[in-house]
């Protein structure tokens, strides 16, 4: 019986074999899917306003994923088949500029996410100041400094990437944002909940702002779960390494990473649709 257990769990324990061309088929989708995203945006200017432009800067830190992946994926199957021959520390430093940019677009996406929270929450309770609150300037100097921080946290992180506190730093970053999103969208589905039996009791219909900015609270919602469910493996896979990295479970669970992979790069073709269907304005662009 003990022999049996020791080799379900050695099976289980030997990871996923997903071929290279799954990786560059998803991003190759994810790739045109984004571009047409920002190009819609760029094109309407009845979406030139700071909730579709940090929107839009969401796209393109998912275009950093497609291209990172789609770079990755081919310097590899041409190493592999010969057609392309470098030498090792060339090798070594592609790889670290690549892995700049997925930590890059990983805090990108979570600060946008973050922001456009907040600026949804904004245009609910601060409907009348929201052009003053939130102004061109504002986010413009927002979206530069993200960039900024993202740029020069991922070098650091590549650069620091075997200790602990820079790894421990980053899920303490993603942890904040979760819970800061998670607070604000609670307390804007309380308010639709008190507006919905407004609206019942005094059977009048609701207002235009007031729904658009509920129904773009879903949205974001639903922004926020699918990029839970395609990270928290990944996020789950760093906090691993610091708490347990020898243990045996853990070892298990660290054989998954390409599947983590391919939920990441899912989470780059999944956001553009949900800007597709849920935006009636950008889906009439697109």
């Amino acid at each position: 019986q003990s022999n049996a257990t020791v080799g379900a769990s050695g099976s289980w324990c030997q990871g996923l074999d997903i071929p290279n061309e799954l990786f560059l088929v998803l991003g190759l989708v994810s790739l045109v899917e984004n571009l047409l995203v920002v190009a819609a945006i760029l094109k309407n200017r009845n979406l030139h306003s700071p909730t579709y432009y940090f929107i839009c800067c969401l796209a393109v830190s998912d275009m950093l994923v497609s291209i990172s992946n789609l770079a990755e994926m081919l310097f590899m199957l041409l190493l592999e088949h010969g057609v392309l021959v470098m030498r090792p520390s060339i090798v070594r430093h592609m790889d670290s500029i690549i892995d700049m940019l997925i930590c890059s677009s990983v805090v990108s996406s979570l600060s946008f996410l973050g922001v456009i929270a907040v600026d949804r929450y904004i245009t609910i309770f601060y409907a009348l100041r929201y052009h003053s609150i939130m102004t061109l300037q504002r986010a413009v100097v927002t979206m530069a400094s993200i960039w900024l921080a993202s740029t020069v946290s991922s070098a650091v992180l590549i650069t620091y990437y075997c200790s602990n506190t820079i790894l421990l730093c980053l899920i303490g970053f993603f942890l904040f944002m979760l819970v800061l999103m998670l607070v604000l969208y609670i307390h804007m589905f309380a308010l639709a909940r008190h507006h919905l039996h407004s609206i019942s009791s005094q059977q009048k219909p609701p207002a235009t702002h007031r729904g658009g900015s509920l129904k773009g609270a879903v949205t974001l919602t639903i922004l926020l779960g699918v990029f839970f469910i395609c990270w928290g493996p990944f996020f789950l896979h760093l906090i691993l390494i610091v708490t347990c990295p020898t243990n045996p479970f853990c070892t298990c669970f660290f054989s998954y990473f390409n599947l983590f992979l391919i939920l990441i790069i899912c989470n780059s073709v999944i956001d553009p649709l949900i800007y597709a269907f849920r935006s009636q304005e950008l889906r009439r662009t697109l």
